[in-house]
């Protein structure tokens, strides 16, 4: 608002960037430009040809796949695995979000009267159709 009463009024406002490539640069944050490697070849230009930069750049480590691990069929002893299993329990339980008191009476309360309400329901339906049979078989 304050900006809009300083403006001179045959001053327009600027139109806003449409792309995003643009509101980076009226932010400031736009990417810098292709750095050069130590032979002086830009990264885009490596990227444009993968088979030269992949041969240029046969130290780096980027676009290789990741080597495959050597895996061991050894299980270990009983007592390494079950501590291993311990010790993953008490981390999964570490991440659990255990209720407050007041949420867990509710919770509490809510069960008893749903298990309440079944076996009544359960009991009614006993009854009644017990009743049924003796009055039609008598």
């Amino acid at each position: 608002m304050a900006e809009d009463q300083e403006r001179e009024e045959g001053q327009e406002r600027p139109s806003r960037p449409s792309t995003a490539a643009a509101r980076r640069e009226r932010r400031g944050t736009a990417r810098p430009a292709a750095r050069k490697d130590a032979d002086g070849k830009s990264e885009a230009r490596a990227k444009a040809r993968p088979e030269r930069a992949a041969k240029s750049d046969a130290a780096d480590a980027k676009g290789r796949p990741t080597p495959a691990r050597d895996r061991k069929d050894d299980k270990g002893s009983i007592f390494g695995r079950l501590a291993r299993f311990l010790r993953e329990v008490v981390s999964e339980l570490r991440k659990v979000i255990w209720p407050t008191r007041k949420q867990l009476i509710g919770y509490t309360a809510v069960v008893l009267v749903f298990v309440a309400f079944m076996v009544a329901l359960v009991a009614g339906l006993d009854v009644a159709l017990g009743k049924g049979v003796f009055w039609l078989f008598g």
